[in-house]
């Protein structure tokens, strides 16, 4: 790849790269995210996509290969402006009402994709009632316009359904790079939607998708643009190792033995990721396995966050987690750690024995990815994007997420027969090096170049 490019390049989330603690931060028009502690003033959002964007923004400024780029999240309480590592992040807001609104129809589209909402009244849900999810993408073009009259933007890379309509709202002649990151199963999908969201497509440069089979839903509503599947990617350098004494710390916070066999799963609080499979697999799995644990990392989204939208999903569905856990007697055996930092996070893979994703559907679960990295044997549902990579037996184990049975069965092999989980391991450690920050930033900077020209993000 060349160096020297100076392009800017203008980013969209929903979900903001740091989320702020302290209120009185909110004042001030920008924060250097530098005189800030991690922890205590902000952290970091354990959302997917920002993991992904951020070290892509980083190394693509390190490189030479773009001068900054300015990043418009939604981060209701935050600073208007943070500056971290030469990325400007522009935090947006809506009045309260217009994001309650704007939540319940980002919520229906997420369901819809999910499998989980009936097809909508359709023609016109776009307009007359998404209002205020079209209003959102509004705000957000208002403020890209902005910042390309002040900062001459050389290009938009959008991400998200969130955000999907917003390249038909920005009217520029720059190239607009649009990146879908939940899943697109065609024959899940009403067909009364399929001329909305190809209008939408359409007005994007090129799309983006996570695996191939996403490539398929896109075909199957009629798009006929460039489009990639390009897998998501992550830092390896951020997963090591914590040192003894900080798992022994670790363990001992949250109740767990060197003794217990720990299963790990690392998801918000969302029906969709389907917790409440781990649990009722795990009372079959403690007849053979009895030192069995079941360890659930993670809390809601921005959508469940006091901070962000506000909705009650992520606390209701842990009700009816530890209700479950109740119910089936295995409560003592389950472990609810919540949101925890990064460097608990490295302990709670270290300790772990096997790593589960359970999702009824996931986008493609970087999860995953994470825990190879630790060498950790992954059972993972078919039905997640990442599923793509794995052949049953060869880096990890795939089963059916409505068969709580099955998951409980290889749960068992895994935690009983060490030297097949030495081997999924293994070679789910070599697995991981396609969805590395190394390869992803390489292909994701052929894709920009290929639409930025050569003053865009530059290629070998």
């Amino acid at each position: 790849m060349e160096a020297g490019y100076t392009s800017i390049l203008g980013v969209a989330s929903q979900t903001p790269l740091v989320q702020f603690k302290e209120p009185s931060l909110a004042q001030y028009p920008l924060v250097d995210i530098s005189t800030l502690k991690e922890n205590v003033d902000f952290r970091f959002s354990p959302g997917g996509v920002s993991r992904m964007l951020f070290p892509l923004l980083t190394r693509l400024r390190e490189g030479g290969l773009i001068q900054g780029a300015e990043w418009v999240a939604l981060n209701p309480g935050a600073p208007e402006r943070v500056s971290i590592r030469g990325i400007i992040l522009h935090n947006m807001t809506m009045p309260p009402e217009k994001l309650k609104g704007y939540g319940s129809a980002k919520e229906g589209i997420w369901r819809l994709f999910h499998s989980m909402e009936p097809e909508p009244k359709a023609p016109d849900f776009w307009q007359d009632e998404y209002v205020d999810y079209t209003y959102l993408n509004r705000v957000f073009s208002e403020r890209l316009h902005a910042l390309d009259k002040q900062a001459e933007l050389d290009g938009y890379y959008i991400h998200d359904f969130q955000l999907l309509p917003l390249g038909h709202m920005l009217h520029s002649n720059r190239p607009k790079i649009f990146r879908w990151h939940i899943p697109f199963i065609i024959d899940e999908l009403p067909e009364s939607w399929h001329g909305a969201l190809l209008r939408y497509f359409n007005s994007y440069d090129a799309v983006v998708v996570s695996c191939k089979r996403y490539l398929h839903g896109l075909k199957g509503i009629g798009y006929e643009g460039p489009a990639y599947h390009l897998y998501p990617y992550i830092d390896p350098s951020n997963y090591y190792t914590p040192h003894q004494g900080d798992l022994q710390a670790f363990r001992q916070r949250l109740g767990i033995k060197e003794s217990d066999r720990v299963i790990l799963i690392v998801a918000r609080l969302d029906p969709m990721k389907a917790q409440d499979k781990g649990i009722s697999a795990l009372k079959r799995v403690l007849r053979d396995v009895p030192r069995a644990k079941l360890l659930l990392v993670g809390n809601g989204s921005l959508s469940s966050s006091k901070s962000g939208i506000g909705m009650p999903k992520a606390e209701l569905w842990l009700k009816y987690l530890k209700r479950l856990a109740s119910r089936l007697g295995v409560e003592e055996r389950v472990v609810f750690a919540g949101y925890i930092n990064e460097g608990d996070l490295r302990s709670a893979y270290a300790i772990s024995d096997a790593f589960v994703l359970p999702s009824i559907r996931e986008g493609f679960g970087l999860v995953v990815v994470e825990a190879w990295l630790y060498s950790k044997p992954a059972i993972v549902s078919s039905y997640a994007g990442v599923s793509d990579l794995i052949r049953d037996g060869g880096s990890g184990l795939t089963f059916d997420p409505q068969d709580e049975g099955i998951l409980a069965d290889k749960i068992i092999n895994v935690l009983s027969d060490q030297e097949l989980a030495r081997r999924l391991g293994s070679s789910g450690h070599r697995r991981s090096k396609v969805c590395q920050l190394e390869a992803g930033v390489r292909r994701e900077s052929e894709i920009l170049a290929r639409y930025m020209g050569e003053e865009g993000c530059g290629t070998s």
